[in-house]
């Protein structure tokens, strides 16, 4: 049987007061994307016919970053956020709304501030709505023979009542990262009651080990039956979507716990040190896929890669490098250590950039050497080239940038400074400490010096090619 039509609501309304900074949350950086950037993806992978996107803070700046993500979502205001009950009624209310008549199908609730949710969590959801895992996922829990209420017994199996559908799924999880969350109840046979947030907690509840982690899915008319039911008679004053659960857990609905044996993937981003776990969780993900991929990474601990960077296998990246989004390496190539690589850095096979080298939409050919102390800036570099040390393409004149070009098997003396825009030819040569003003032109060949660089004579042919190079 074909599923229903799925519509992602992700909620995304949230200030951020314990950031302490004037950054909506959802816009926080993550390895080069934001938080919002990450939760987008995973929902545009799950393929569902709706996404809705419910924000209230900073909603036109969120909109203007990620509009390329955004565009296809319908996109909310929450206006003043009272809970997330009232954030996934303003979701659906909208969604009712731009069809011109009620939704129905599924509908999953994910966070903008909960970057590493997996696919396979959120699918397991879903599925779970049609009948139980066992013998296909080891994500939902086994209610607790001994009938302590709390159904915490470590084990992985399925909630019995056999196939039957559920109304609501929810996922749950042991040892959680993230502290505060609600906790899960049971009654004496270990099935789910209902959920009660931290703050409401009675004691002996705030000992149950197996908390909610947010996310969940639901039936369309389970859910349009119980939001209006939802009231704010707690301790925050707001509408709670877990309340949901209980309410058709009374109505003797089934819903179903899943539980996800990876805490790690529900960290939600409540202030910077949540952000710094994140990056970090992020960032061992990111690391892990290129070493996979043949990449060396001599010391991940020290190493910072964002996730919009393609390396070709072989490649060496020595410790203390920062590759940024946009960068392209090719195969066999060598990085640092200590060097960095900005937006529009592309190396070649086998090219080279070492210590204390910057680039930042620059090339650096087939072969070529950028070894020591280098900046390159909006330069495009030939084949067999090399880099001398303290090498600086100014690119920059206060008002606009320029580029420079350096052609094959070309040798950069150290501390050569070529304003921008310039250009060196094939097989030229600049002395140590060179300085070639603006609009110079070195051609094929010539050797140029001192300060300003003036031509002196033609680079011998025996001593061109990279055979012959020296680093410097």
């Amino acid at each position: 049987m074909p599923k229903p039509p799925l519509a992602v609501f992700i909620l995304a309304a949230g200030k951020g007061t314990r950031t302490r900074i004037d950054l909506p949350k959802v816009l926080l950086p993550l390895c080069g994307r934001p938080l919002l950037g990450y939760v987008l993806d995973t929902a545009a992978r799950l393929g569902p016919a709706h996404t809705v996107v419910v924000l209230s803070h900073g909603m036109d700046r969120i909109q203007s970053e990620l509009a390329a993500q955004l565009e296809h979502c319908l996109v909310v205001d929450q206006g003043k956020p009272l809970g997330t009950g009232h954030a996934v009624r303003t979701a659906l209310d909208a969604l009712d709304e731009s069809l011109g008549s009620p939704f129905s199908g599924d509908i999953l609730v994910l966070y903008g501030d909960c970057p590493l949710i997996g696919e396979l969590s959120l699918e397991a959801l879903r599925d779970s709505l049609e009948e139980d895992l066992e013998g296909e996922f080891e994500f939902v829990i086994e209610p607790d023979p001994g009938g302590n209420g709390t159904g915490t017994n470590g084990r992985h199996g399925s909630e019995s009542r056999g196939s039957e559908p559920a109304m609501a799924s929810l996922l749950t999880c042991l040892d959680p990262v993230t502290p505060g969350l609600g906790r899960i109840l049971r009654d004496d046979d270990g099935y789910f009651v209902g959920v009660r947030e931290e703050k409401d907690c009675t004691l002996a509840e705030l000992e149950i080990d197996e908390v909610n982690t947010g996310f969940c899915c639901f039936r369309s008319e389970a859910l349009r039956a119980t939001l209006p039911k939802l009231r704010d008679d707690n301790k925050q004053a707001e509408y709670y979507l877990t309340d949901v659960f209980g309410l058709l857990v009374d109505d003797d609905q089934l819903v179903r716990p899943v539980m996800t044996p990876d805490p790690e993937e529900t960290v939600g981003v409540n202030s910077l040190a949540d952000l710094a776990d994140a990056r970090n969780a992020m960032q061992d993900r990111i690391l892990l896929r290129h070493l996979e991929n043949g990449v060396m990474i001599e010391d991940p601990a020290t190493t910072v890669i964002e996730g919009d960077v393609e390396i070709g296998r072989g490649t060496k990246i020595f410790p203390y490098c920062v590759i940024r989004n946009g960068v392209k390496i090719g195969e066999d190539c060598e990085v640092g250590p200590f060097a960095h690589l900005r937006v529009g850095a592309v190396l070649a096979d086998k090219a080279q950039v070492g210590n204390f080298v910057e680039m930042k939409n620059a090339a650096l050919g087939p072969g070529s050497k950028a070894k020591h102390l280098t900046y390159l800036g909006d330069a495009e570099i030939g084949e067999g080239t090399n880099i001398g040390a303290g090498t600086v393409t100014a690119n920059y004149d206060g008002k606009a940038k320029h580029k420079t070009v350096i052609g094959n098997r070309a040798f950069i003396g150290s501390g050569t400074i070529i304003v921008a825009p310039a250009s060196v030819g094939d097989e030229a040569m600049t002395g140590a400490g060179a300085l070639l003003t603006r609009e110079t032109a070195v051609a094929d060949g010539e050797v140029y010096v001192g300060v300003p660089a003036k031509p002196i004579r033609r680079r011998a042919a025996e001593s061109s090619g990279s055979d012959k190079q020296d680093e410097a």
